[in-house]
């Protein structure tokens, strides 16, 4: 695959799936704009990928809650790299998780503070509703773009705790996607998700079951959004493909 003179925008990119995908695309050729909270690791990733890619890394700092923020990211991209045509919605994750909630204080959904679940719905369902407005002035503009949601098995599962998580990634899979690749398909514009079963980003994922008996490395999840990206990847567009080794295959029991 060869993305030379192509820009990627990548959210949570200071650590991994959304870093993964950016130090790809830039052994690919590809330009980068990685996106993170955390300043002091994406300034390091950022010289890291610079050091020994074949594009060129850009790291800017941005809380996807943030409007203006989100904005400025697709400002400097055009502005730096001429083009935003790939957009990767990685940020996100279980806000009970993200947040360390203490489950013996908050045993219950009921009980877990509102302010907790407002965080997760901001960040996964919010960030790539707030990026999908912003960069499609753009891509409408150049008459081409990709946009790539991040979805979970969760979202087709359920979560009876940590319920923000299913309800943002639904809502990506069943409901932002589609709606994208209705808007986009008059300027070029497609919209795909892709929604991992478990993957070795935690070593607890490798706990949940599957077909397959395992769990995902990143790469593998990664090497399917290259290919969608990829010239071989074009005729598929507002669709949810699952890459979860035949988890929502299985017949599980309560």
């Amino acid at each position: 695959m060869d993305f030379t003179g192509k820009t990627a925008i990548s959210t949570g990119a200071a650590s991994g799936m959304g870093l993964l995908f950016a130090q790809n695309w830039v052994e690919l050729g590809g330009n980068v704009v990685l996106c993170d909270v955390n300043e002091k690791l994406l300034n390091e990733k950022v010289e890291e990928i610079n050091s020994k890619g074949k594009g060129k890394a850009l790291g800017i700092v941005c809380d996807v809650r943030d409007y203006a923020q989100v904005c400025n990211i697709r400002d400097k991209a055009v502005e730096v790299f001429g083009s935003i045509d790939v957009m990767c919605n990685f940020a996100g994750g279980t806000a009970v998780r993200m947040q360390k909630v203490d489950s013996e204080k908050h045993p219950e959904f009921p009980d877990v503070p509102i302010d907790v679940y407002d965080w997760g719905i901001d960040v996964n369902l919010k960030g790539p509703f707030y990026f999908a407005h912003a960069v499609l002035k753009q891509m409408r503009e150049q008459k081409s773009g990709l946009i790539i949601n991040i979805g979970s098995i969760t979202g087709q599962e359920g979560d009876g705790y940590g319920m923000d998580y299913p309800t943002s990634k639904a809502g990506l899979m069943f409901g932002l996607t589609k709606s994208i690749a209705q808007y986009g398909s008059k300027y070029g514009i497609r919209c795909v998700c892709v929604s991992p079963g478990p993957v070795l980003t935690r070593a607890t994922m490798a706990n949940m079951g599957t077909l397959l008996g395992r769990a995902a490395e990143p790469q593998e999840v990664i090497d399917l959004i290259l290919f969608i990206a990829s010239d071989k990847g074009q005729f598929i567009n507002g669709e949810n493909i699952m890459i979860d080794g035949g988890r929502n295959a299985a017949g599980r029991r309560c």
